[in-house]
């Protein structure tokens, strides 16, 4: 007998390459697609901010657009998941739940509830794999059950399974007219709210607008230069360029609103055609394979998000600073690249990767010696990429928690970005404050005389604070500290070390240059 089924979004908001969903549509004589929007849970689990609010309802309001195209519509309802469920699977006689597989242990346990009230109601579950390349209990299964905890134990296990599954077909509209839509009236009572309803912030500077048809639009306008693709290598890119110089598709993937093995397939297609192209770790293809190792070692790392309880992570005694944690969070730590970055962060919920490494090693090992736990709950909060297991592994990385062994490099808050930004442009956009100091002054507008700090309109200690710490101190002190942990908790430090690693790097390197980052020792954001 056909099912009656509701399609439960989670992530996954998008028709393009959704394999539930046309399982759904293909075993069913009415499919009932639904987006519980659970505010406690967003809000208190998943700790989205007002950007990433503004982000999902247009998220949801495209996939509304798109679903009515084709003859059906996007269910919103409002409430805790277990009562929503439970009331409408009664009410609308459910007797199949489809939805996406997912690796976060919030995501699996809500599953695991939605299969006991299968149970006692009386309707089945199908999930499959569709935010990720690979079904990541494969990669575990080949090796030995574990997660592969580096990057070359990963991609040797990746040859062994080969290539992701190819993306399904795109939706039709054959595909809804086999089987009734919701009633039309549902709609009406269902619809995606509005950020006034939610009582959210109406101000939106992201210049990131959410859903498939913007996702995929970006998409198409990348891979229309197939030279600047088939060459990309992600440690080339620009931190402090005002335009993304990377693709900037993260926010999409984060949301499910693009399938990552669209794009992976994609570039297979360009790379084919190609006389010669970059390859893994730093390519395009090899940015989604970074994602793909986070996600595998975080499905089957207990408490991954944290550093107490995590077996692959450091046991270190961060500074419990809130006033220095606050500054660096409002961007007031009197270094104007960090602070740049920050307010580019708050304003538009992206940064560029090497701008991420920046404010991470600050925060972290670098200036402040504050637990990466915190710089990981500020991201989650404002990133509109934020994601559970890239997020808190990049955080463990860039703190040299885990992953990343050469903790001898530190980033200067005052070179790193004057390098590729002399003129201090991405500053004075962000910093309005200091756009009138000479670009001698920019990076370190504390080094001006008070004369020119009156011509620049700007006195420091008044109007922009002097720096909070003093980097070479601090940065020495921090990395003998860091050099003793590492002494100390030798065996849990080899975890996540590839033999290729220098395992007694003594050299500091303090303002390390683009193409020392290469090579793939350092974590990828997957922007």
């Amino acid at each position: 007998m056909p099912h009656r089924t509701i399609h439960l979004f989670r992530k996954g908001l998008r028709l393009h390459d959704n394999p539930t969903l046309l399982a759904a549509l293909e075993s069913s004589e009415v499919v009932y697609p639904v987006y519980i929007l659970d505010r406690k849970f967003l809000t208190s689990v998943m700790h989205i901010g007002d950007l990433r609010w503004h982000f999902l309802l247009q998220s949801l309001e495209d996939l509304q657009k798109n679903l009515c195209q084709l003859g059906s519509c996007l269910l919103v309802i409002q409430g805790e998941y277990e009562s929503v469920l439970r009331d409408h699977v009664q009410k609308w006689n459910i007797t199949q739940m489809t939805l996406d597989a997912e690796i976060e242990p919030f995501y699996k346990e809500m599953e695991a509830s939605i299969r006991r009230l299968g149970e006692e109601l009386g309707f089945e579950v199908l999930s499959l794999v569709g935010h990720s390349l690979y079904d990541t209990k494969r990669i575990l299964d080949l090796n030995s059950g574990t997660p592969p905890l580096t990057y070359k134990r990963f991609l040797h296990i990746l040859s062994l399974l080969g290539d992701p599954e190819v993306p399904v077909r795109n939706l039709t509209a054959e595909d809804f007219q086999r089987c009734r839509p919701p009633d039309p009236g549902l709609a009406e009572c269902y619809r995606v709210p509005l950020p006034v309803d939610l009582k959210i912030s109406l101000e939106s500077l992201s210049p990131w607008r959410g859903g498939e048809t913007e996702g995929l639009q970006r998409l198409e306008q990348h891979l229309t230069d197939q030279g600047w693709v088939a060459s990309f290598t992600k440690p080339r890119t620009i931190p402090n360029s005002l335009l993304p110089s990377t693709t900037g598709l993260s926010p999409y993937f984060s949301m499910g609103c693009l399938s990552v093995r669209t794009f992976f397939y994609r570039l297979s297609n360009i790379y084919a055609q190609a006389k010669h192209h970059s390859l893994p770790p730093v390519s395009l293809q090899g940015q989604l394979l970074w994602r793909e190792f986070f996600y595998t070692v975080a499905s089957a790392t207990p408490n991954f998000t944290k550093m107490a309880g995590n077996p692959i992570c450091l046991q270190i005694n961060w500074c419990e600073d809130a006033e220095r944690l606050h500054k660096w969070k409002t961007a007031q730590t009197g270094f104007p690249w960090i602070d740049a970055i920050m307010t580019q962060l708050r304003q538009e919920g992206w940064i560029h990767h090497l701008a991420r490494h920046a404010v991470a090693c600050f925060l972290t090992r670098g200036d402040l010696w504050i637990s990466w736990e915190e710089g990981m709950k500020v991201f989650e909060e404002l990133l509109l990429d934020a994601d559970y297991s890239i997020n808190a592994g990049n955080w463990m990385w860039l703190s040299a928690s885990a992953f990343f062994h050469q903790y001898t490099r530190i980033f200067c808050p005052v070179r790193f970005g004057r390098r590729t930004d002399p003129e201090g442009q991405y500053i004075r956009k962000y910093l309005p404050i200091l756009k009138n100091f000479p670009s001698k002054y920019i990076y370190e507008p504390w080094t001006a005389s008070e004369e020119e700090q009156k011509q620049a309109g700007c006195i420091i200690g008044q109007d922009y604070p002097f720096p909070m710490v003093n980097h070479k101190e601090a940065s020495d002190h921090n990395l003998q500290l860091m050099k003793q942990v590492r002494e100390e908790q030798y065996r849990t430090a080899q975890l996540t070390r590839d033999d290729t690693d220098d395992p007694m790097e003594i050299k500091v390197k303090r303002d390390h240059s683009e193409e020392s980052i290469s090579k793939g020792k350092v974590a990828r954001m997957t922007e």
